[in-house]
């Protein structure tokens, strides 16, 4: 929808003022001279330009104007849009006249190469180049899409705190702070249980915010501060909860398909691998991955008590790293859904399979290329008693969680739900190298600025 608020066209906007006057507002992107052409590429956020200014057809003072143009000067520039074929988005602008907002002096980032500190530092200038530009569009659709999906589908959005007096998943992974007189408080793992209060109040509900872990991990998958949106349904099971994280990871892929096409372009992205992510998808129980990894020859380092390292067979009971994940998925070209992990291995709010205790009505969906999980979920436990017995078997304080447990107390039905990175479906859908690009402030254990 184009705003009716503004005197002033969007780059994205163009094709549809072919032949017209407009004016632009923007930074400078680049800007090359030749002869009596001056080549200004402007960029507003919502794409980019070429905007020809030939000089004998403009007044002298609006050429030397664009002589004085450095890199992200911001400017507003009045002129025809023309057709250009050849053109990225089809269009061009011959140029009439040149308005300085601010010129920009020693910008420091330049079209050479830059090391991954140095842009880290100037990660609010960094932002602005192209393929960031991209990257932070593909994201808004991926959060758009996630919204859609959902409220379209019957989910009310809830929003649950972000000051928790709990843990979720595990007390070593927790930022701690002082609640003025109440003791020590907590920023949110997880809005999952949270959730499960208001379905049950609501039938189907998602939260979608930021959460924080205070892992001390390095890899490309990793951030303290991330986002998560996290649908829970009233009368759920297991297979229910896969087969909606199939139909939302189905929709985000298609909706970024059918509106980034531009953005993927300019990322370099194989939309081919994209476009093969339909459903159904794979699944596999835990313990036909563990029989795979086995006889794929897959091994398991593991350290001996004299401090060497062997390579042993994967064994039963062990929780899936990144090089378990990134082998079991070169067999697929899209998602596998691996269900029914170790009791052992999962968090204590996870249902026992009735089927086999030793392992949890839980599930991982795994996405190709290297990307690792993206989707953690599970079917909660909705016994009173077998929630009690989990609670006090991990050491959890009783107390805390006495609101938790009353949701077993009255009405107690089947439940189940999921979490899904926000970061790590667009680093996939992207194919962006590290998490850090995928965000537009990261924060990381040895980063916190800007």
């Amino acid at each position: 929808m184009v705003s009716r608020y503004k005197s002033f066209v969007y780059v994205e906007d163009l094709s549809r003022h072919i032949g017209e006057q407009v004016t632009l507002r923007g930074w400078v992107y680049d800007k090359t001279a030749k002869g009596k052409l001056v080549f200004i590429k402007l960029r507003d956020g919502s794409g980019t330009v070429q905007c020809v200014l030939f000089k004998p057809n403009v007044d002298e003072a609006i050429a030397e104007a664009a002589a004085q143009l450095t890199q992200e000067s911001s400017v507003e520039i009045i002129g025809t849009v023309r057709a250009e074929e050849r053109a990225p988005g089809g269009v061009e602008l011959d140029v009439q006249d040149v308005r300085i907002h601010q010129l920009s002096a020693n910008y420091p980032i330049t079209p050479k190469e830059h090391g991954v500190e140095f842009l880290m530092e100037h990660r609010h200038l960094w932002l602005r180049s192209t393929r960031q530009h991209a990257i932070m569009r593909v994201r808004a659709q991926v959060v758009k899409a996630i919204r859609d999906f959902f409220d379209g589908n019957g989910f009310k959005l809830q929003d649950s705190p972000i000051f928790t007096p709990n843990a979720c998943e595990g007390t070593s992974t927790l930022f701690e702070t002082d609640y003025f007189d109440l003791g020590k408080a907590y920023l949110t793992q997880s809005g999952q249980l949270y959730a499960e209060a208001t379905a049950m109040a609501l039938g189907r509900v998602y939260t979608f915010g930021p959460t924080f872990r205070a892992e001390k991990s390095k890899t490309r998958r990793h951030l303290t501060e991330f986002w998560m949106v996290e649908p829970e349904m009233a009368w759920f099971d297991l297979n229910d909860d896969m087969d909606l994280a199939e139909d939302l990871v189905e929709y985000i892929v298609q909706h970024v398909l059918a509106t980034s096409q531009r953005e993927l372009l300019a990322l370099g992205r194989d939309i081919s691998k994209l476009e093969k992510v339909r459903r159904p998808f794979h699944r596999m129980s835990y313990s036909e991955a563990v029989e795979w990894l086995n006889a794929n020859n897959v091994k398991l380092n593991r350290k001996q008590a004299d401090g060497t390292e062997i390579q042993v067979d994967f064994p039963w009971g062990e929780d899936f790293g990144a090089p378990q994940e990134e082998a079991l998925m070169t067999q697929f070209e899209k998602p596998c859904i691996i269900h029914r992990y170790p009791s052992e291995v999962k968090a204590f709010y996870m249902k026992r399979d009735p089927e086999d205790s030793r392992v949890v009505l839980a599930m991982d969906m795994l996405a190709p290329e290297g990307a690792g999980e993206i989707i953690g979920g599970s079917q909660r436990e909705d016994d009173h008693d077998a929630l009690l017995a989990r609670l006090r078997h991990e050491q959890l304080p009783e107390e805390a969680f006495q609101w938790y447990l009353d949701l077993r107390k009255f009405g107690s039905v089947p439940h189940a739900g999921f979490g899904l990175g926000l970061e790590r479906t667009v680093k996939w859908i992207t194919g962006a190298e590290h998490i850090r690009e995928v965000i537009p402030f990261p924060r990381m254990i040895y980063r916190i600025v800007p």
